[in-house]
């Protein structure tokens, strides 16, 4: 078994930095090569912007490269709840947000002509417990009815259909949703960005960054750039003066393990229609199949902010369980990968972006970053160049946490909340 992401194992590798590190002028400097950075810098560097791009490991090496491999639209937040918060109009305005993000991935994935098996599958949500079918069924009628037609229930009846287990209660289809393989996407967005002019430094973290005549001097181990603008797209990252953002982001583990490749007859009956797959527990779980035809299986599995190899062990132990609980067939399949990575959360699990300190920033996408990453960088490029009513989230407040200075030391008693939650809701 290889600890290591499938994503990152099976891309072919970037193979465009520029060696050693930066130095002179930059037009904008992007701290990050994650989607958020590579998506900036690509519609920034087809604008005609001198970009440069800094990443303290490898291009889409962190959350990126490490996630569920799921383009999904809708909110994590019950779509009536973000009603009652914000009202029709603005609710619907955010949900359209991630529909759009689905639509800007299809678009890139055209437009730059990568190899990355886009595919709108949907998404099928899954009820765990009969309870959360009423819900379900609430929530799709009015998503129905005020932003999203493409949504539509699956009855208990019709579930075998859908999905070769008997331990659901009904569910509900994102007809809008898709899948794609994450490493191939974000290998083949950076290509995009040096072919369109820009400039990529791996293994370039941010060191320092001060505010100078003109813009920002920033600086890495291996050498120092000014720039007119900065964005950062950084997430979860422990490295670089970024304290004011750690304040407000919580890295929490989400893990995953691939098996072996499977013969097409058993896909087809444990996963007929090939859906992104989400059940309706806060300890959630998640699966998709991959292009070569394994199951992907993650989960949150723990609350913790670990990724390593005992981390990723010992919760992949866990995943493993809850597929053969779902799936008890497989128990004879071979897991071939098991890893880890960060999400980066918000306390309200909505994104942030905007501008602080002359230094704008998007991030926080808690758990939808693929597709919001790649529309939010597009939509920050806009904001550079002055279009700030652009950003779905620019009225948004961002308190810091109270008591966390980016050290998640209450996550044991999240986990132990949702845990009691996932037993007796």
């Amino acid at each position: 078994m290889k600890m290591t992401s499938y994503w990152l194992d099976t891309a072919k590798p970037f193979a465009s930095a520029a060696p050693g590190g930066p130095e002179g002028t930059a037009d904008v400097v992007v701290v990050g090569a994650g989607f958020t950075g590579l998506c900036a810098a690509l519609a920034l560097a087809k604008k005609g912007a001198k970009v440069v791009v800094l990443e303290a490991d490898r291009v889409g090496g962190a959350a990126s490269g490490r996630n569920g491999g799921m383009c999904n639209n809708g909110f994590a937040q019950d779509y009536g709840g973000m009603v009652e918060r914000f009202g029709m109009e603005r609710a619907n305005l955010y949900y359209k947000a991630f529909d759009a993000g689905v639509d800007k991935v299809e678009s890139i994935v055209a437009e730059e002509g990568i190899d990355c098996h886009f595919a709108r599958v949907g998404k099928l949500k899954l009820a765990a417990k009969p309870e959360h079918f009423d819900k379900i069924i609430r929530s799709q009628e009015l998503l129905a009815r005020n932003v999203d037609p493409e949504t539509r229930l699956v009855l208990p009846k019709d579930l075998p259909s859908e999905i070769g287990s008997d331990k659901f209660f009904g569910g509900m289809i994102y007809g809008k949703s898709a899948n794609m393989h994450m490493g191939m996407y974000g290998q083949g967005l950076a290509e995009a960005v040096v072919r369109h002019g820009g400039t990529i430094f791996e293994h370039n973290p941010l060191t320092g960054m001060r505010r100078v005549a003109g813009g920002h001097e920033l600086t890495t181990p291996h050498g120092s750039i000014l720039a007119k603008q900065v964005l950062m797209a950084t997430g979860t990252s422990r490295q670089g003066p970024l304290g004011w953002f750690r304040r407000r982001i919580v890295p929490v583990g989400a893990y995953l393990i691939a098996t072996e490749p499977l013969p097409v007859e058993v896909l087809d009956r444990l996963t007929p229609r090939r859906r992104n797959t989400v059940d309706t527990r806060n300890f959630v779980s998640y699966f998709r199949t991959t292009p070569d035809n394994r199951i992907l299986f993650g989960g949150r599995a723990r609350f913790s902010s670990r990724s390593d190899p005992a981390a990723d062990a010992k919760s992949g132990a866990i995943l493993r369980q809850s597929m053969l609980n779902f799936f008890p067939e497989l128990a004879d399949t071979r897991i071939d990968y098991c890893w880890g990575g960060m999400v980066d959360m918000t306390s309200d699990r909505l994104p942030r972006a905007g501008e602080k300190d002359g230094v704008f920033y998007s991030m926080g996408y808690s758990g939808h970053g693929t597709h919001m990453a790649t529309y939010m960088g597009g939509v920050m490029a806009e904001a550079l160049d002055g279009k700030a009513e652009l950003n779905p989230w620019r009225d948004f407040d961002w308190p810091a946490i109270p008591g966390y200075f980016g050290k998640p030391w209450f996550l044991p008693f999240v986990g132990a909340y949702y845990k009691y939650k996932d037993m007796v809701g």
